[in-house]
């Protein structure tokens, strides 16, 4: 295998942003091939895999179906594709195009754990469909964009972690996107490297190096960076922190409200009801999901900390609280037009009272289960 043999995943829901920045990349790193698994013809009962470079189509295959889930196939075919383009010795850099609604988190760790280099993860925009993708709640396969029978993901939820995951986007110029667009895509993921498809450093970028481990902390709700607060052209982003649980009823009662009021929200919340639990709040299109995401580290034995990875340790400490540890509420709301003072009055009013606090963790346990229908406790 080629030691300097590289992969740069490319992808996103905009599919002609997509193949705008794949085409790019294709015309400016010399010894570049792109490959492309269609999953639109799983109904066939195979996968299309296609593989050009700039002058063209080279060759054509086909996966059959893995299990019934075209992203199983795909899996199945491409490490041992992209291992036969490394052994060739003529390919520098390999353009992984993922088809639409394939994440890129999955294809990474993947394509890593095959022992390939992973020299950059990539979503291409066009900033004028940022919102309306967004704030699109249909499902995959209503939208007829599902990865398999069984794909109960939304057009939102499936684009806003394409967005997030990537370290860089690779940004069209579109003559549609106005002020509003550019904010919004600044706030959704402040930390990205923002690239133009026309001319940008696009070859520079997709050579630039990526880190899986810390990729995948960056999306993991107990160490997530998330978006700070901000306020530019109509856009904003509230950063909500509190230090005592929520009342499991009255924060039901008002997830409609709280899911709607903002574009986008994510982050980590305490429930009294489940006072040892990390839960994961990740709201887009209108829809929440809702998810345990292990427990919160005050309540572990000192003996399991060498067990946690540092950056989660690290991330703890930041949000250490004398008599509560990092138990705590962090939510960040992104949005055009937001209400900050509306959000704050509603989450606020969720938490318990005075009253119920002074309770005590035992009397917050017996509170009425409203989240365990979501948790599948």
């Amino acid at each position: 295998m080629a030691a300097d043999f590289g992969v740069a995943l490319v992808g996103g829901l905009h599919a002609d942003a997509r193949k705008a920045a794949v085409e790019r990349l294709l015309g400016t790193v010399a010894g570049s091939v792109a490959l492309h698994h269609d999953l639109s013809t799983a109904v066939q009962g195979t996968v299309v895999r296609t593989v050009r470079d700039a002058t063209g189509v080279l060759s054509t295959g086909e996966a059959p179906l893995v299990n019934d889930c075209a992203c199983c196939a795909l899996r199945e075919d491409l490490v041992p594709e992209l291992e036969r383009l490394a052994d060739s010795g003529l390919t520098r850099l390999a353009v992984v195009e993922l088809w639409d609604s394939v994440e890129p988190k999955a294809m990474a760790e993947v394509v890593a754990s095959g022992g390939l280099r992973v020299t950059s993860v990539i979503t291409a925009v066009d900033p004028a469909l940022l919102l309306p993708y967004l704030g699109n709640g249909d499902d995959l396969m209503e939208a007829g964009l599902a990865a398999a029978a069984t794909d109960q993901r939304t057009v939102a939820d499936t684009w806003a972690r394409q967005l997030e995951y990537a370290p860089v986007l690779a940004v069209v110029d579109s003559a549609e996107a106005d002020a509003e667009d550019r904010a919004l895509l600044a706030q959704l993921h402040p930390t990205a490297r923002q690239v133009s498809v026309e001319e940008g450093d696009l070859a520079g970028a997709a050579l630039a190096g990526f880190d899986i481990e810390a990729a995948a902390a960056a999306q993991h709700p107990a160490c997530a960076l998330l978006p700070q607060e901000a306020d530019e052209a109509g856009v904003g982003t509230y950063v909500w922190h509190a230090r005592r649980p929520f009342h499991p009823e009255r924060l039901y009662q008002a997830l409609e409200d709280l899911t709607c009021a903002a574009a986008r929200s994510r982050g980590r919340f305490w429930l009294a009801d489940h006072p040892d639990t990390l839960l994961a709040w990740d709201a887009a299109g209108g829809a929440l999901c809702v998810e345990n995401a292990g427990p919160w580290l005050a309540s572990l034995p000192d003996a399991a900390w060498e067990l946690v990875p540092p950056v989660r340790r690290a991330a703890a400490a930041l949000d250490w609280h004398p008599e509560h540890g990092d138990c705590c509420q962090h939510l960040v709301f992104t949005s055009p037009g937001l209400d900050r003072e509306g959000l704050q009055h509603v989450l606020e009013s969720c938490l318990l009272t005075d009253a119920e606090y002074a309770a005590g963790r035992e009397a917050w346990k017996r509170l009425p289960p409203a989240f365990d229908t979501l948790l599948e406790v």
